[in-house]
């Protein structure tokens, strides 16, 4: 075959692959600053902290659970956890865009809800908006709408889940 038809059909090929095809953009940011040593949770401020050592690198405002007042005790109280965790694990396939789940609950949380006859709940995590455009319709009418979660803006959960590894430490405080 002659070269030169070979290459007008591959770059009409290329062409024609290319009409209608959409530029999609994707959930999965690339961080190489520095290293998010801990993340640090302020219900009261309503505020998430990326930190580097003592440096804040991030800031981001927050949604928490529907009863924010207080400690998460048992499953269903609508609070949000206070105490020390790791960040444990990341879901790309999340109902809420993209998470970041948290140790919660730890052997503690545990005996306090044992001692209540109650099961201490889990399934926390820092997350996006709702992927259901029903429950985002309701997320955007009120603030502390999760069942306990910490919820961000879709942006800024593709930013979080790109600089904070499996591992870091995270503090929510009252």
């Amino acid at each position: 075959m002659d070269r030169r038809l070979f290459g007008l059909g591959a770059v009409a090929s290329l062409a024609v692959a290319g009409c209608g095809s959409r530029r999609q953009v994707s959930r999965f940011k690339i961080y190489d600053g520095p290293e998010v040593t801990s993340v640090v949770v302020n219900k009261g401020a309503r505020k998430v902290y990326l930190l580097h050592g003592d440096d804040i690198l991030r800031e981001y405002k927050m949604d928490l659970g529907f009863a924010p007042q207080g400690a998460k005790q048992i499953e269903g109280d609508g609070k949000t956890p206070e105490g020390l965790y790791r960040i444990d694990r990341r879901n790309p396939n999340s109902s809420y865009h993209l998470s970041l789940g948290i140790s919660y609950p730890n052997a503690e949380d545990r005996a306090q809800a044992r001692a209540m006859g109650k099961p201490p709940g889990g399934q926390i995590f820092i997350h996006g908006e709702p992927n259901n455009p029903k429950a985002r319709k309701r997320a955007a009418r009120v603030s502390d709408w999760t069942a306990g979660c910490i919820a961000v803006s879709n942006e800024e959960i593709e930013e979080i889940y790109a600089m904070v590894k499996d591992g870091t430490p995270i503090a929510l405080r009252a």
